[in-house]
């Protein structure tokens, strides 16, 4: 790909993110992204064939890279001897949010695309999708933790998953409120604190 078509490329991209951060992937244009960009419409589908195809092209890495990310702090928290993981939760925890919130702020753009923008994409649902990784850990936790005699209080699926998917909204808040990022560390220090005060005290331990 020489220099011009990449400027191109990139021209596209800028106009297409702005338009989606502006309107959502079901109000954007491709008409007004071309016309944003300053390309024709044939130079335009030289590279994409559809909203679709453009809106992938911003959202899919960072989406697919976050819950690959989660997944691996879930999996590390798993490995840690038992009592660890029942002694230092909090701590665990946070240390994955804040890595997680370093790649965020990283794509922001494009993270507030997929947070305020993806309805009607397949990317819409990171929230359920992160809470369904989470509520799958959970269960995981309080089983090794009957298994290894630590008691541990049954809490009802669905209260759950709606506990967990607060937390996660309240997350996200970061995103859809534009919180800078130098006040991310203490937002997040303080929904830790609070989310696993909570879960401490229904589940026992």
């Amino acid at each position: 790909m020489g220099e011009g078509e990449q400027t191109t490329l990139e021209k596209i991209l800028s106009a297409a993110c702005q338009e989606f951060l502006q309107k959502g992937f079901q109000g954007a244009s491709l008409r007004s992204i071309v016309r944003q960009a300053g390309v024709t419409t044939g130079a335009f589908y030289g590279y994409f064939r559809s909203k679709e195809e453009i809106f992938d092209a911003l959202v899919k890495e960072p989406y697919t890279h976050l819950l690959e990310l989660y997944r691996t702090i879930l999996d590390d928290f798993q490995k840690k001897p038992p009592q660890a993981q029942c002694a230092n939760m909090a701590d665990y925890t946070k240390a994955g949010m804040e890595r997680m919130t370093a790649y965020i702020y990283d794509h922001f753009d494009r993270f507030k695309l997929i947070l305020c923008g993806a309805e009607g994409t397949a990317y819409e649902n990171l929230i359920h999708d992160v809470t369904q990784m989470d509520c799958d850990a959970t269960r995981a936790f309080a089983q090794t933790m009957e298994q290894n005699g630590i008691p541990m209080k049954r809490i009802h699926p669905q209260l759950e998953h709606m506990l967990t998917s607060s937390m996660f909204y309240a997350y996200f808040e970061i995103v859809i409120h534009d919180i800078p990022r130098e006040n991310a560390a203490e937002y997040i220090e303080q929904l830790v604190s609070f989310y696993e005060a909570g879960w401490q005290q229904i589940m026992g331990f």
